[in-house]
């Protein structure tokens, strides 16, 4: 008879499915602080220390951006190019593809100068249409 009276009570209590939405806002919430921390890691494209300059900052991202490390590595866009040879070939490909004619040429503060130079006179050669040299802008003291 007991556990009659249990099922019984049972059966009269009513169910009540609800969502519990503090928990939905946690889960966006911490969904949100994470995406926020990373897309900006995730944008980073090849990390060099550009020397600083009275420039103005880039408003056009219509250009191949070819990077020199302060290693001498060479990179256009983010594919590692491995030797000047290999820069000859690839570059006109990846122009192609990205339908631009301009480049942009980011040199590491300390890489030597003719690297820089090397890589300039090899975009001569496969007649880039522009090509600008890329800095900080000049942080006053």
């Amino acid at each position: 008879m007991h556990e009659s009276a249990r099922r019984a009570r049972r059966n009269r209590l009513a169910m009540t499915a609800e969502v519990n939405l503090i928990n939905l806002v946690d889960v966006a919430l911490v969904l949100l602080i994470i995406f926020m921390i990373t897309a900006p890691i995730l944008q980073g494209g090849v990390e060099v220390k550009l020397p600083q300059s009275q420039t103005a900052p880039i408003t056009s991202a219509e250009g191949m951006t070819v990077t020199v490390t302060k290693n001498g590595s060479i990179f256009i866009g983010e594919v590692p190019v491995a030797s000047l040879d290999e820069f000859k070939t690839l570059y006109p490909k990846l122009v192609k593809d990205k339908g631009v004619h301009d480049a942009y040429v980011r040199g590491d503060k300390d890489v030597p100068y003719g690297r820089v130079l090397q890589v300039l006179g090899l975009m001569k050669q496969l007649d880039v249409a522009t090509v600008g040299l890329v800095a900080e802008p000049l942080q006053e003291k």
